[in-house]
């Protein structure tokens, strides 16, 4: 485990020498990028081993090993770096090397030919990197470091066709987005460290997240807990794209497909929830009204992006909204006490959604196209992608034995247990959306007559297909490890949580699958065998339909308020800043003075008999005034 560091440093390392040297590397420092990723991948798996048998002695899902060493110390403040390594941490570096190296493997043929490609290997291997960083961080100010370099990287891949201008803008967008939400994790973290201080060491290490100590203990009043997990919270919005930060994510569709495929399924998106997850005893010690909060806001945000998904015509922004909305269940989640379910829903998610991503991209590297009213049939000119895009698109919708629907099923359990039936309605009508939109996807694009524009289309390459079908295999199987006889280890809800195991609650499994197969039922009489028209349906829910299609008019009411209060609020301070400031306040007393000299100079005229005069024009004076004295 002590070599878990070396999981990062290979990309880390990987970037600085693709950017200088990579065109005189093979493929132009594609190879290298993938080596290290794989590198990383390889030394997980002795991670992995290392921390089972480690496990196995001190009660498995309850060790943690912190390994950190000081940074600097100012003013008796400690400051350290380290890593952490915990069920969460495991299962995380499983997620982001794996998928990596998928999605890098996938792009020598999907980017091939295209002028910054080693560019593109160096920017992922950054990308890469900085996630793990963040996820083997032990302590807040490492994390924070690693946190903004994934903005950062988002930026640059978002905007890879800079040249665009929408995907310079949409970089932009995502940047300063997610900025807003930053600045709530930082006041957090510095809030955090301000009431802890060293009490139990480094001021920002995890290890005094022990909340419920802390608090037993009056270090930490449940007022300033709130307000911590709250500006945490708000971070995670940012990142994991939450009401009303979502915007920013179906614009980051501009950038090439991989890279949608990585920020979805592992890297920026995931942040968020991971967040949540590694400081929930902040949140479990902090008032109830911190996780109504987030279960709360993850609910409205799975609801209202799941709706936008139905009815959204572009085959990446559906993908982008399903994320939004599957975001919004594991935050939900998070909210009622679910952590493993969260992470295993994000595990089954991360697979899932990179398959889908990688299967769109693949359309489009074919087809030349993401609009689905164009397509139609392309399992016939490409039936690897159809098959591995219909695995995907089983399992995000929940539909049994795929990994989606054992993940959803638990996520259903944890609501159940913690709201009953206040929250697990809207979770079961979100359930249906998202088996719904995936089955519109999947049918209208894969299956029926194929489109006359589309008989060019082609299948994907070697290096492109074979991605594509290891995450199919995982987007399938992956959910048999919660279940407790498929491992020794109890399962992924006990590794997770020792306090948890993997249970089946009969009549939510049988109702969640009903659900599931009903929606796909609809999908297949709807666009598929043409049995059921919309047209009716459509009639009686305009308005409806029209405020998803136009996605709720969110983003024009962010444009609204930029244009008509943000800048004429910024004119009312520049013309204050011109008139008051500057020329009143700093050029007002120089004015003055320069108009004085200007007057007093007039008496400088550098001739002898002008000043001469002057003199003696004095001396009559001081004499008539010596006289009048005296």
């Amino acid at each position: 485990m002590e070599w878990a560091w070396l999981i990062p440093i290979f990309s880390f390392a990987a970037f600085p020498l693709i950017v200088l040297f990579g065109r005189f590397l093979p493929g132009k420092g594609a190879y290298l990028a993938i080596l290290a990723i794989g590198a990383g991948f390889v030394v997980f798996w002795f991670v992995l081993s290392s921390f089972l048998d480690y496990g196995a002695g001190c009660g498995l899902g309850q060790e943690t090993v912190d390994c950190s060493i000081e940074w600097f110390s100012v003013a008796g403040v400690q400051f350290s770096w380290g890593m952490i390594i915990d069920p969460i941490t495991i299962v995380m570096l499983g997620l982001v090397t794996f998928v990596a190296l998928m999605v890098q493997i996938y792009s020598l043929g999907y980017m091939k030919g295209e002028a910054r490609f080693g560019w593109y290997f160096a920017a992922h291997s950054l990308f890469a990197a900085s996630m793990l960083t963040l996820v083997l961080a032990d302590n807040f100010l490492l994390l924070y470091v690693a946190w903004e370099l994934v903005g950062l990287c988002s930026y640059l891949l978002i905007g890879y066709y800079y040249d665009r201008r929408s995907a310079a803008e949409a970089a932009k967008k995502a940047f300063i987005t997610t900025r807003l939400g930053d600045v709530g994790l930082l006041i957090g973290i510095l809030w955090l460290g301000r009431e802890v201080g060293n009490l139990h060491g480094s001021t920002f290490d995890f290890g005094i997240h022990n909340a419920l100590e802390a608090a037993s203990t009056g270090a930490i009043g449940e007022g300033a807990l709130t307000g911590i997990a709250l500006l945490l919270f708000l971070g995670a919005m940012g990142k994991s794209a939450q009401f009303p930060f979502h915007v920013w994510l179906p614009d980051a569709m501009e950038g090439p497909s991989p890279v949608s495929a990585l920020i979805h399924a592992a890297t920026m998106v995931v942040a968020g929830v991971f967040l949540v997850a590694r400081a929930f005893p902040i949140f479990e010690a902090a008032h109830p009204a911190a996780l109504q909060t987030v279960a709360g806001v993850g609910l409205f945000t799975a609801l209202m992006a799941s709706t936008i998904a139905l009815v959204s015509t572009d085959l990446k922004r559906i993908l982008a909204y399903s994320t939004i909305s599957h975001l919004g269940l594991m935050m939900l989640s998070l909210g009622t006490f679910g952590v493993a379910a969260a992470m295993f829903h994000l595990m089954a998610h991360g697979f899932s959604k990179a398959l889908l991503f990688l299967g769109a991209g693949s359309v489009m590297h074919g087809a030349d196209q993401t609009d689905i009213r164009h397509m139609g049939g392309l399992r016939r000119v490409m039936p690897i992608t159809a098959l591995t895009f219909t695995i995907g698109a089983l399992s995000l919708g929940g539909v049994p034995v795929f990994a989606g629907f054992w993940s959803k099923d638990e996520i259903l359990l944890a609501t159940l247990d913690h709201y009953n039936a206040a929250l697990l309605v809207p979770t079961l009508i979100v359930a249906f959306l998202s088996a719904l939109y995936m089955a519109r996807a999947m049918l209208v694009v894969f299956y029926g007559r194929l489109a006359p524009e589309n008989e060019h289309a082609h299948e994907a390459t070697p290096s492109m297909a074979v991605p594509l079908m290891l995450l199919a295999v995982l987007a399938t199987g992956f959910g048999f490890i919660a279940i407790n006889y498929t491992t020794s280890y109890g399962g992924l809800s006990h590794f997770l949580d020792p306090h948890h195991h993997f249970e089946i609650n009969i009549g939510l499994a049988i109702g969640g699958a009903v659900i599931a197969l009903v929606a796909f039922l609809l999908g297949f009489m709807a666009y598929f065998w043409k049995n059921l028209s919309l047209d009716p349906w459509k009639a009686r829910l305009a308005v409806p339909l029209k405020l998803a299609e136009a996605k709720y008019y969110v983003d024009e009411v962010y444009q609204l308020t930029i244009d008509r209060v943000i800048l004429a609020f910024s004119g009312v301070l520049a013309l204050f800043d011109r008139v008051v400031v500057n020329d009143a306040g700093v050029n007002g007393p120089a004015n003055v003075l320069r108009a004085f000299g200007i007057k007093l100079r007039v008496h400088v005229t550098g001739k002898v008999y002008n000043y001469t005069l002057v003199m003696a024009m004095g001396l009559v004076f001081l004499g008539l005034l010596w006289w009048g004295l005296t």
